[in-house]
């Protein structure tokens, strides 16, 4: 059997404070029935502490072959030490032009942005997925979390 994460993990980029705010999914696959090792933690890092990686694994499982994926690995501020890893994509191929699209973002604006042909996927309202991928949990980030992912700094206020 295959065990992958979940598909609805999102993230946010705000640009004017230089923040990406993740809503990470939690598991441990030793303690399969831990409440407190599996769950939602939404968490905030500094756009500056963050790279991508590409890995690839064998797999002998289910799909066989070569597992390949692209995580964010987070560095501690100020040395290359990783304290986190996020994941990001499961192909290698579609990590590169995702991540290429997000620097544009970060570091020139909206206005660097290519063109899309179709417009972004509305994952509430997308009548396409499965019965059971509609009943999921809504994403439900903290008050706080929300509110400062979607704005700038005020006058005053630190970034």
């Amino acid at each position: 059997m295959d065990i992958e994460l979940p598909r609805d993990e999102p993230i946010r980029f705000n640009r004017l404070r230089q923040k990406v705010y993740f809503y990470e999914f939690r598991f441990d696959r030793i303690h399969i029935f831990s409440r407190k090792k599996w769950g939602v933690r939404p968490v905030a890092y500094d756009w500056q502490d963050l790279i991508a990686e590409a890995c690839s694994v064998y797999a002998p499982m289910g799909n066989g072959g070569v597992v390949e994926k692209v995580l964010i690995a987070v560095r501690k501020p100020g040395t290359d030490e990783i304290i986190d890893r996020l994941f990001f994509t499961h192909n290698i191929e579609d990590g590169k032009r995702y991540w290429e699209i997000i620097r544009l973002f970060m570091q020139q604006g909206p206005d660097a942005l290519p063109t899309f042909d179709r417009p972004p996927r509305d994952w509430d309202n997308d009548f396409e997925l499965t019965p059971i991928r509609r009943l999921a949990p809504r994403v439900q980030w903290p008050e706080a979390i929300d509110r400062e992912s979607r704005t700038g700094p005020t006058a005053g206020e630190p970034t």
